[in-house]
């Protein structure tokens, strides 16, 4: 049986075939965050600290650090603040020491600078995931080397030097030959993590099965772990959470064993919270000004001023619970009982009622 073990200096991660579904948190990332970008571009780390603790509060077990930033407000002092290859190593040692300092979930190191990757592999406590090589020449004899160096497991990517191709045979080649090439460094398949590639529903029709059968090919011919970027199926979509919630449960169902995704339900901001109001003022209803704000927004249906796990973190545990890998249901209970309410939830205590009575 396939088992990739990732670990932190005190916690343990298998991700295999029969564990539950790992969540691998992506929310540490300035890619496409300008806020957090610029943040970082002046040494605070209070929002990669508080993404930290979100993530693993909502039900990360694997935190994924991504140092994809440049300092654009530095290029005037130094041009090669304009350069990956110099922003990001140092940065990546910095934010793996600081999240790893505040939090027990292993690490996953995500960079596609080399010097970047490097550094991860070296600030982290335990054995963190790798991410990631793909199929191209150069990237094959830059990472798998560190791989083989740091004894660690990798993320591999299905694309080579053509490029992405939508043909899943082509895709499935990519993946077999990274197998066997890590092979040629003494790599074994359980420290392999394919990424089949997720293309847009709202693009390929086919994108949802063109997945699934990679992963049971996957695992039936390569015996290899599977992950994937979750959101891409749902790109460019209206309610991407209903698409993503589908996908994750039917991704599980069909054999893949983790995936990189924000597990958290974002806080609604204050900003959101005054149009409400604004938009009730309007159409005459007038709310008190005693109420609080969480008070507000759980009465409107706007979900929480305070992070919390989002909707497909629901539709993971209900597939690690249907697929027999929440033993008794008791992550699925866990999170789903009702305040002052017992395991055996509400049908067993309208249950007990009639038979009482």
């Amino acid at each position: 049986m396939t088992r990739t073990v990732i670990e932190s200096k005190t916690k343990t991660v298998v991700i295999g075939f029969d564990q539950p579904f790992c969540v691998i948190g992506e929310r540490i990332n300035p890619t496409g965050r300008k806020k957090l970008a610029a943040e970082l571009e002046q040494g605070d780390f209070s929002t990669v600290e508080a993404d930290a603790l979100a993530q693993v509060a909502a039900g990360a077990t694997v935190l994924d650090i991504n140092s994809g930033a440049v300092f654009s407000n530095k290029m005037a002092e130094d041009p090669r603040y304009a350069d990956n290859n110099f922003v990001e190593p140092p940065l990546m040692r910095e934010l793996v020491s600081r999240v790893q300092a505040l939090v027990d979930a292993p690490l996953c190191i995500d960079s596609s600078v080399p010097g970047a990757l490097e550094n991860g592999l070296e600030a982290a406590e335990g054995r963190p995931l790798l991410n990631s090589v793909t199929g191209e020449e150069d990237r094959l004899e830059l990472v798998l080397p560190l791989v083989k160096k740091y004894n660690v497991p990798v993320v591999a990517i299905s694309n080579d030097d053509t490029g992405i191709s939508e043909d899943p045979d082509v895709r499935f080649a990519v993946a077999k030959k990274i197998v066997e090439r890590a092979a040629d460094f003494g790599i074994k398949p359980e420290d392999i993590v394919v990424d089949p590639l997720v293309m847009p529903i709202g693009a390929m029709g086919t994108a949802g099965l063109q997945v699934f059968s990679l992963v049971r090919r996957l695992r039936e011919e390569l015996g290899v772990n599977t992950t994937c970027g979750a959101s891409n199926i749902s790109f460019g979509l209206p309610n991407r959470h209903g698409v993503n919630n589908a996908f994750l449960a039917m991704a599980a169902g069909a054999g893949m064993t983790s995936a990189i995704m924000n597990p958290v339900q974002l806080a609604v901001s204050q900003k959101k919270i005054d149009e409400k109001k604004a938009a009730l003022a309007e159409a005459g209803i007038i709310i008190p000004d005693d109420m609080d704000p969480e008070t507000f927004v759980k009465l409107m249906g706007m979900g929480s001023t305070k992070p919390q796990s989002g909707k497909e973190m629901e539709s993971i545990r209900a597939a690690n619970f249907l697929l027999d890998n929440d033993a008794s249901g008791a992550e699925w209970i866990k999170a789903n009982k009702a305040e002052g309410g017992g395991p055996e939830g509400a049908r067993g205590g309208r249950e007990r009622k009639r038979r009482r009575g």
